[in-house]
C-alpha cells in the first residue's frame, strides 16, 4: 500500500494521468463521431479522367495543381462535396466576373463531375459528397427541420427558402430548384456568403431535417395564398394596405351613407 501511496505523489504521475485521458478522449471521439457516409470509393482512372478535366477547364484560374492562382483560391482540402455543388449547380466554371458565382446549367454530365471531384479530393482531405440515405427527405423529420432551418438560414433564405437579396449585389438563391444532395453539401461546404455548417454545428441527422423541411415546402402553401413567401413582412404589408385600406374605405363609404 505505501508503494502505491508513493507513485501516486511521484511527480511524474500527473503526465502520466493527462496523457491517459488524452488517449482516451480521443478513442472515445473516434469511435462515437459521426462520419460521413459518402458514394462509392473513386478508382485510378477516375482520379486521372478528372486531373485532365481539371488541367483542361478549371486550371486557368485554380492552377495546375489546383494551387490557386491570380487571387483564386485553392482547391486542395476543400474535398469532393465543394466541387460536386459548384460544378453541378453550374457555378463553376465561371461565367461572368461579378459578385458571386450564379447558377447556371451544368458544363459537365455525372460522370465527368464525379471525376473532376475525385480528382480534388485526391488532393486532401475535405467533406465527401453524401449518400443517398444521407439526403433522403423521407428519412428527415420536417417539424425539426423547420426550426434549425428558421434558426440558421431563414436570416438571408426566407422564412420558406425563397431566397433574399445580401449587402455588395450578393443574394441568398431561392432554394426551391435545389436538389437535397445540393442542399446538403452547401451546408457542409459554406459556399460564396453561407457559413459552413460541419457536422459539429449541424449533425447529418439534423441536415436531413432541413431537406425534409424544405421539400415540403415545395407542395405549396396549406393556408392559401402564398404572398410572395417572404415571411411576416409581406403579411404585415398586406394587412396595413389591404386590410386597413378596406376598412378606412368602409368608414368613408358608411359615413357617406349616413349623410
Amino acid at each position: 500500500m505505501k508503494a502505491i501511496a508513493a507513485r501516486r505523489h511521484h511527480r511524474f504521475a500527473p503526465v502520466v494521468l493527462l496523457a491517459l485521458a488524452l488517449v482516451l478522449t480521443g478513442g472515445l471521439y473516434a469511435a462515437l463521431a459521426p462520419s460521413a457516409e459518402g458514394a462509392a470509393a473513386p478508382t485510378t482512372d477516375d482520379v486521372e479522367a478528372g486531373r485532365a478535366l481539371f488541367v483542361a477547364n478549371c486550371a486557368t484560374c485554380h492552377g495546375v495543381n489546383a494551387e490557386g492562382r491570380d487571387g483564386n483560391p485553392t482547391l486542395i482540402g476543400v474535398g469532393a462535396a465543394s466541387v460536386d455543388f459548384q460544378v453541378s449547380t453550374g457555378r463553376m466554371p465561371m461565367q461572368l466576373e461579378g459578385p458571386q458565382a450564379a447558377a447556371k446549367p451544368p458544363q459537365f454530365d455525372r460522370e465527368e463531375i464525379d471525376q473532376l471531384a475525385a480528382y480534388v479530393a485526391s488532393l486532401g482531405p475535405g467533406p465527401a459528397v453524401p449518400s443517398a440515405e444521407q439526403v433522403d427527405p423521407a428519412l428527415g423529420d420536417p417539424a425539426n427541420g423547420g426550426a434549425i432551418f428558421r434558426t440558421n438560414c431563414a436570416m438571408c433564405h426566407g422564412a420558406i427558402g425563397a431566397g433574399g437579396a445580401l449587402s455588395e449585389g450578393k443574394y441568398a438563391p431561392a432554394l426551391a430548384q435545389s436538389t437535397p444532395t445540393e442542399i446538403y453539401t452547401a451546408m457542409l461546404t459554406g459556399p460564396q456568403s453561407m457559413p459552413v455548417f460541419n457536422d459539429a454545428n449541424i449533425t447529418p441527422e439534423e441536415k436531413r431535417d432541413v431537406i425534409a423541411y424544405l421539400e415540403e415546402q415545395k407542395n405549396g402553401s396549406p393556408g392559401g395564398t402564398s404572398l410572395g413567401s417572404i415571411g411576416p413582412v409581406g403579411e404585415g404589408i398586406w394587412i396595413w394596405v389591404v386590410g386597413m385600406g378596406l376598412l378606412i374605405a368602409s368608414a368613408v363609404w358608411i359615413g357617406a351613407k349616413s349623410s
